[in-house]
């Protein structure tokens, strides 16, 4: 299991964490999804090392920036 950590720019509300979370939830490999809308923290969990593209690219399909990762 691996764990990565996304510091997400643009989110205001309850609905833009959710958008965020429903789109990095569909990229494979991707087991669980938590996001902080207090601290913009995007906490990614997988079953196998994901792409961190692929992980930018569902943030930004939800309409957001990642301004960080780690």
């Amino acid at each position: 299991m691996s764990t990565a950590t996304y510091t997400v720019k643009g989110m205001t509300c309850g609905h833009c964490v959710s958008s965020v979370k429903e789109e990095v939830s569909e990229v494979p490999g991707v087991t669980n999804v938590e996001v902080d809308l207090a601290t913009g923290l995007l906490t990614v969990d997988s079953d196998a090392s994901v792409d961190p593209a692929k992980i930018v690219a569902a943030v930004e399909e939800a309409g957001y920036e990642v301004a960080n990762q780690s």
